[in-house]
């Protein structure tokens, strides 16, 4: 039997990994209870008369199992495809390999049904993405079942596992002992390490890196920064990076000239990573990173933002950079541009229409927004998007991304 404690919501990533061998089950599947000691969620669970205890490790807010199964490389992928469907966890106690393994074979059993059950091409849009919404969190859902243990040291102690402990320090504040964390997870994370590690090229900034951490956005759609990069900017004066991430459209201000930026955030994790790329571009004296939610104080000769492009509710901790509830953030930016504008000073709103295409907000909401907030539109440059989905015929928001366009709208106070 196994006890599970609570946790946070998984990562939608995918990993290529082969077939697993077919065997059958090995131990009997027993609902859990929740054990939570102190603020770390833990798992419980008893295999034969041992008992076992670790932590629930989660960088995304990821919810554990109610049930878990304790199983190795005997499992049939079809008793393990079918378990995870029914949110049953799958304790992992094989070869690790064979782990990733299963895991494709669970993600091809998952394509298959997502081909049998096609959405049909006359289905409204809106409704058509409200599916496929709740189709990928099913998938995330049912591939998460697939748990690790990781030992005191933070170490797999699976055969043929890797080294990940490089990537669980960069991604979470660890606990002390033993600990299980979710494969599609985990090799989130090791991918997010890699990205940090690697970097990214900017292009705008003479094909220099910016190194993205872990949950914190990535700035791998190059358009909206190429946007940025040749708006004409205003004179003189301080520009503000509103929500600035990774710290690369502050970065970009500063290289074009800008004598100061500050570029403002509320999440501690994006704090520090603009703090650490400002610092290895040798911008600290131009680029100045604090903590605030949206505008600094005073007034600025420009004020950039890029709020997530769309209006709904965030499954999860990671899809904050996608998702802005209620428009908050936009409407929080629009609302309070004007007073944080020095006269003759602009606004840049970098958004794409993705949202209007999906039927969640219209051009004239949007128009309407930037009335009511005493503003004027004084330009709009526009870019199509370059990023694979806008050219696979078979991603089922196929006909929204076709027409996707990502705009920098020029904004100045609106005269009395």
């Amino acid at each position: 039997m196994v006890r599970c404690g609570v946790g946070r919501t998984a990562l939608n990533l995918i990993f290529q990994v082969r077939d697993a061998a077919d065997a059958p089950l090995c131990l009997l599947v027993r609902r859990a209870r929740v054990a939570v000691r102190m603020s770390v969620p833990r798992l419980e669970w008893t295999a034969g008369t041992a008992a076992h205890d670790a932590a629930w490790l989660s960088g995304s807010g990821a919810l554990p199992p109610r049930r878990v199964v304790a199983v190795d490389d005997t499992i049939r992928a079809d008793d393990a495809f079918r378990l995870a469907s029914e949110s049953v966890g799958l304790l992992w106690g094989g070869d690790f390999q064979n782990a990733r393994q299963l895991l494709q074979a669970m993600t091809r059993r998952l394509n298959k049904q997502t081909e049998r059950s096609r959405l049909p091409d006359d289905m409204p849009m809106r409704e058509r993405f409200n599916r496929y919404r709740q189709g990928q969190a099913r998938r995330a859902r049912t591939l998460g079942m697939v748990l690790i243990p990781l030992d005191a040291a933070q170490a797999i102690p699976l055969r043929r596992a890797p080294d990940v402990r490089a990537a669980l320090r960069h991604a979470l504040d660890l606990p002390e002992g033993n600990a299980v964390v979710s494969l599609r997870e985990l090799q989130g994370m090791v991918g997010a390490y890699e990205w940090h590690r690697n970097g990214v090229p900017v292009p705008a900034l003479a094909g220099e890196t910016i190194h993205p951490d872990f949950g914190v956005f990535s700035p791998i759609r190059g358009e909206y920064l190429d946007l940025a990069a040749r708006a004409p900017l205003p004179m003189g004066g301080t520009a503000f990076d509103i929500g600035t991430g990774t710290g690369v459209l502050a970065a970009i201000l500063a290289r074009r000239g800008m004598p100061m930026v500050i570029a403002s955030d509320l999440s501690p994790r994006a704090l520090a990573c603009a703090r650490a790329n400002i610092e290895r571009l040798g911008l600290s004296g131009q680029v100045a990173v604090q903590e605030a939610d949206l505008f600094p104080p005073g007034r600025a000769a420009l004020a950039v933002c890029n709020p997530p492009w769309l209006p709904g509710k965030a499954s999860s901790t990671l899809e904050q950079a996608v998702y802005d509830p209620d428009s908050r953030m936009l409407r929080g930016f629009l609302g309070g541009l004007a007073a944080h504008l020095l006269p003759g000073g602009e606004g840049w709103l970098i958004l794409s229409d993705l949202a209007e295409h999906l039927g969640l907000r219209s051009r004239d909401q949007l128009l309407g927004m930037i009335e009511a907030a005493g503003l004027v539109v004084i330009d709009r440059l526009d870019t199509r998007p370059r990023h694979g989905k806008a050219f696979d015929a078979s991603d089922p928001l196929h006909a929204a991304r076709l027409q996707e366009t990502t705009s920098l709208w020029r904004l100045g106070a609106a005269k009395p």
